[in-house]
């Protein structure tokens, strides 16, 4: 009796937990890591009751605090670990209704260390990707999908990034999703069930900015009917720890998505270069603009501040491309790209690396500024999306050996003393294999790096 008691014990303990997990849709994703509060996201299928429990490594177990999702912001909660400890592991567990979600991949997190006037900075790595393309046949254009591959995912956790940095065109809004909410919700959801990215999600900080396929139709500019709707869902499904220009810099009453945060010694500026662009085939030459006047200003005071040995400025299109071609800076706005790099080289601010995505190639672009220092474009794409079958075009800053279309992603190391600080970068496969390696130098030209 006491056995079939037991059985029957154990039969509806596996019963609630699986009936836990059906009522997940995706996540939980790491959203921003501070030293003492880390954000922890998830999405569930119905509205619910969210919480996360998190334990440290002598076993000591905190909550969150406790999110009812609704169908307004697609089920989506954004949990916060607010007694964490700098440098402290934490494993945590997903409840839903009261009930721990059962997960076959590692849940665990660890606070930014203090480490300023103890020590060097610690070593940490960013793995970085754009383009991510999820088919769904119903709403895709005919034919052979657009998108392919997503074990890249798989790889990419496999590497073991401290955090990740997704360069925009992070899913691909179809024309049935343009126009409305619902359509927004659907297909943010969509891309984030991913399973093959489920456990990526899990155990690595992502932060994000975005291009013209996740803020609206294809090329899309200022002038987008939805542009609210696009930052309403993109703030609901990534965990930046700020979105939007300060409020003194906000251009008509509109904030955007900009953000910045640090991570250990290096400050990441994430811009919007959808929000305040004029139309890409505008006749007028005189006032062309990628970033808007605010939000360009922004930038050039937030490089001046910053003490960052290395300053990693993360937007949607390539900046130091040649080509006259695409989206590319010189090709859409080239006054103002002129404007910024020569008050990069007028406030003589060092280290400056742009991380780009959209052109579905990767290439690394440098450039030797007039006061000596270098200046770098690090592209990044694509990961699932369609690739190009070759690259004619000709861009003066590539550095040779670097350009690659097939399904990529990059991993960003940075190491050594707080002085000294090194950034090297390796771009991968998508089965994980290594293209190209290469450490970045603030005064000289980048050279190659070793199979480390």
């Amino acid at each position: 009796m006491r056995s079939l008691l037991s059985l029957l014990f154990l039969t509806l303990l596996c019963t609630c937990v699986r009936a836990q997990k059906e009522l997940l849709q995706s996540g939980p994703m790491l959203g921003y890591c501070e030293q003492m509060e880390v954000m922890i996201w998830a999405q569930t299928k119905v509205p619910a009751l969210v919480k996360i429990e998190y334990t440290d490594d002598e076993g000591r177990t905190l909550t969150t605090n406790e999110v009812q999702t609704n169908r307004a912001t697609a089920y989506t909660a954004k949990m916060i670990a607010d007694q964490v400890q700098p440098g402290q592991h934490y494993t945590y567990r997903l409840f839903i209704d009261g009930k721990a979600v059962k997960l076959d991949y590692p849940t665990e997190f660890t606070a930014q260390d203090i480490w300023r006037w103890r020590k060097d900075p610690p070593s940490f790595r960013v793995a970085l990707g754009s383009c991510t393309y999820i088919n769904e046949p119903a709403y895709d254009r005919p034919g052979n999908g657009y998108g392919s591959e997503y074990e890249i995912f798989t790889s990419i956790d496999q590497k073991n990034p401290d955090l990740m940095i997704h360069l925009g065109d992070n899913m691909y809004l179809r024309e049935p999703d343009w126009y409305t909410k619902t359509g927004y919700h659907h297909r943010y959801t969509h891309t984030r069930s991913l399973p093959e990215m489920q456990a990526l999600l899990a155990r690595t900080h992502h932060y994000a900015t975005w291009d013209d396929h996740d803020y609206g139709p294809n090329n899309s500019d200022r002038t987008w009917v939805q542009k609210e709707l696009a930052k309403a869902t993109f703030d609901a499904f990534w965990g930046n720890l700020t979105s939007g220009l300060p409020s003194n810099k906000a251009q008509s009453g509109f904030a955007g998505i900009t953000s910045t945060f640090r991570y250990n010694d290096t400050d990441f500026f994430l811009l919007d270069n959808r929000s305040f662009r004029t139309p890409n085939d505008q006749k007028r030459k005189d006032n062309q603009t990628v970033l808007g006047q605010a939000q360009l200003e922004w930038l050039i005071e937030s490089l001046v501040f910053s003490d960052s040995p290395w300053k990693m400025v993360c937007i949607g299109g390539q900046v130091l491309n040649t080509a006259k071609s695409g989206e590319t800076y010189v090709n859409l706005a080239p006054k103002e790209q002129e404007y910024l790099l020569r008050r990069i080289t007028e406030e003589n601010i060092s280290g400056v690396v742009f991380l780009t995505g959209d052109r579905h190639h990767t290439e690394l672009s440098e450039r030797k500024l007039d006061n000596g220092k270098m200046i770098y474009d690090l592209t990044v794409s694509s990961l699932t999306a369609g690739t190009g079958s070759s690259r004619s075009e000709k861009n003066n800053n590539r550095v040779a050996g670097t350009l690659a279309i097939e399904h990529n992603f990059g991993v960003l190391t940075f190491s050594g003393p707080l002085k000294e600080r090194q950034l090297r970068v390796d771009i991968f496969d998508t089965e994980g294999a290594r293209l190209w390696a290469r450490v970045l130098l603030p005064s000289g030209p980048s050279k190659p790096a070793g199979n480390d």
